[in-house]
Parts: structure tokens; sequence; C-alpha cells
């Protein structure tokens, strides 16, 4: 009998594998919303300006390819503090935050549970319901108990807040919440500022561990705004954690950069953190790669980069509001009985549609729309060549 015999056998990836039948497709008329990739006008994902003006200075920096340091590139630590915490952040002043170079997003949200597992082994991880598909695998494979608050509200086609909060209400104190620091993935609907509030004063109460995870700060509202969750907890004293990636955000899907960040008491206790969590970072790594930190480290550290990195970003937000107008109003114009005004109200990427899973089988199978079976859609996948192939599909599905 081998080792490995009694392993069973993983179903599949669902967002991975909707795009590997998405290429297999050979309809010309398909379209992609399922994968969580922002892709621009023609379909592809977009390389930008600024990215494009670094890129043609890399290969001049020499030959040599030596070690980051296990914490990551300097110039890129210091920047993911300022772009999530704010410059003048007072926790940062105040040397309360230490900041990791990391794989990515998903790197992040694994070194921080690999932390907290030396901390908190027997906590419970409460993340929202729904939530993304690979925070339960994460946690789950790092030894973490798993829980859920109420999120999404099917009816109201919103947030459940009363039932969020009164499942944050009952957690044990210690419990560590898994919250979207914006662009809620996979529905669309974020929290208001006041919301945030009440979300704060709660954990505070409670005494749990917040873990924010923000994959698309400055595809909701603008960089700063889409932070304030972020700056709120900062402001309250509270330890807490923060995963941010800038694949989305830069483009940079293949070079695996993101950060995470441990917001602590004091800087005496940052030190001890960053200890910590760079050996986390050796048992698994060791050392984060040096191209996606450089391309980022100095876009963010360039003013006139850094501005035209924004108002690249704020296009990608902006043609993404555009498509889901167009969504609305074609489905509107086309006489679907329905209230579409939640297409318009969510925030970011994606979409919970609210079709079912037989009505989003119907949409690949006979239409060659691919979305997630959840009802899950990616509203950087219209654009003004599928908008309407993709409305008639949904008009047709939803009409029976």
């Amino acid at each position: 009998m081998s080792v490995f015999t009694r392993l069973p056998l993983v179903p599949g990836d669902p967002i991975l594998g909707m795009t590997d039948k998405f290429n297999a497709d050979p309809d010309p008329r398909k379209a992609n919303l399922g994968v969580g990739v922002y892709l621009g006008e023609d379909g592809k994902v977009p390389l930008m300006a600024a990215v494009a003006a670094v890129e043609k200075d890399i290969p001049a920096l020499g030959a040599a390819h030596p070690y980051l340091p296990m914490s990551g590139s300097p110039d890129l630590t210091k920047a993911i503090q300022e772009l999530v915490f704010g410059a003048n952040s007072e926790a940062l002043q105040a040397g309360r935050v230490a900041s990791l170079q990391t794989l990515a997003g998903t790197g992040a949200l694994r070194i921080g549970a690999g932390l907290l597992a030396l901390t908190s082994a027997d906590a419970t991880v409460m993340m929202s319901d729904p939530t993304w598909e690979n925070h339960e695998s994460i946690f789950g494979r790092a030894g973490f108990k798993l829980g859920h608050y109420r999120y999404y509200n099917p009816e109201l086609r919103g947030i459940d807040f009363a039932g969020l909060l009164e499942d944050l209400g009952n957690a044990a104190s210690g419990s560590i919440v898994l919250l979207h620091a914006c662009c809620h993935n996979p529905t669309g609907y974020d929290l208001t500022p006041a919301q945030w509030d009440e979300v704060v004063t709660i954990c505070v109460a409670r005494e749990l561990v917040p873990f924010l995870d923000m994959a698309y700060q400055g595809f909701s509202v603008g960089i700063r705004e889409d932070a304030a969750g972020i700056e709120k907890f900062a402001n309250s004293g509270l330890p807490f954690l923060v995963a941010n990636s800038f694949s989305k955000t830069f483009g940079l899907y293949g070079e695996r950069v993101g950060g995470i960040s441990y917001v602590t008491t004091d800087a005496d206790e940052a030190e001890r953190v960053m200890s910590q969590a760079k050996m986390v970072v050796r048992s698994i790594y060791s050392n984060p790669p040096t191209y996606g930190a450089k391309i980022v480290s100095t876009i963010l550290a360039t003013p006139e980069l850094k501005a035209l990195w924004e108002q690249e970003l704020y296009g990608y937000r902006d043609r993404i509001k555009a498509m889901r107008s167009a969504l609305r109003s074609g489905l509107e114009a086309a006489g679907v009985p329905g209230d579409f005004s939640y297409i318009t109200s969510q925030a970011g990427m994606f979409s919970y549609s609210g079709l079912d899973v037989e009505q989003m089988q119907r949409l690949r199978s006979q239409f060659h729309v691919y979305g997630l079976d959840s009802g899950r859609m990616c509203m950087a996948g219209l654009n003004t060549r599928n908008i309407d192939w993709v409305v008639g599909a949904i008009a047709s599905v939803i009409e029976g």
C-alpha cells in the first residue's frame, strides 16, 4: 500500500475550472464572467502604462539576483504601509505596524494565519456567509476551527447587518473575524462607514481579532475611501491584521505581490511580532521574489508614476461601473421582470446576480456565458462587444 493510498481526490477549484471550460469553448460569442481577473474592453488582461514604464528600465538594474530579506523589499513594505494606512497614520508614526511582503493576497492570508496559529490556535475563524472560496481552505488547512457570521440576505438583496452584529456579539472572546475591507467577494455588497463604526465597536467590546482582506483597494470609491474600515480599526487601538494584494490593482497577477500588516499595541510588540512573522515566512518559502516588488515600490515612490497608476486604476473602476449600468439598463429595457437596481448598488468587480444553479448552468450550456453556480458574475468580464449577448442570455434564463 502506498503512503498516498488513503488520500481522497479533491474536486477542482470551481473558479479555475470554469476558466478551463471557457478556454475550451470554441463559440465566438462566449463571455467569461467567472474568473476574478480584471479584463479590459478587448477582453484581455491589460498592461498598465505605469507598469510598462518601470519594466523598460528593470533589465538595466544588473544581472545578479540576490535574496530579499525574509520580510521582503524594504521599499515595498514602506509603500504597503502608506498605501494601506495612509502616510499620516498614527499607527505608523508610533511604530505599531509590522509589515511584510508576501506572495500576493493568498500568501498574506496564509502568513497571517501562521502567526495567529502561534497565539490563538484554539480560536474560531469567523468569515462572512458567503465569502471567497479559498478563505476556508487557507484557514482550515492552517488548523483553525471555522465559523461564519451572517452577511448576505437574498430577500433583501443586501447585507443582513442585524444578523452580522448578532453573530459577532455572540462570538467567543478571542475569535478571529475575517472581514472584506471593500469590494466584497463574491457579493459586491460593502459596509457603509457608519456600519464599520458598529463593527469596530463590537470587536473592541468582545475582544475579537479582526483580520481584514483587501485585494481591491481603489476599485470601489477610491484609495483612501476603500480603506475606511482599516483606518477605523487603527484608531480603535485594537490589534488586528490586514492582508493586501497588488494582483488586481496593478495587473501583476503572475508576479504574486502582496503584503501582510500586523497592527499592534506599541513598537515593542511590533518588533516581537515581526520576528515571529519572519519565522513563519522562513518555514514556508524563506524569501519573496524581487521583480514584482520592484515594479510596485518604484511606482508608489515616484509621484508621476503613482499619479498615472491611480488614473488607470480609477479608469478600471469607472469601466466596471459603466458595465454595471449597461447590464441593468439592458435588462430593464428588455422588460425582464424584477428589480435590477442591485446591480449598480454593488461595488467592485463582482455581482451576486441572484440567479440559481439551474439558471447559471443554462447560461453556460446554451449561451456560453460563464459564471459560478453561486450566481457570482465578474462585471470586469463585460465589454461593449458582449454586453448585448449577455443581457439577452440572462433575460432568456430569467424568463424561462
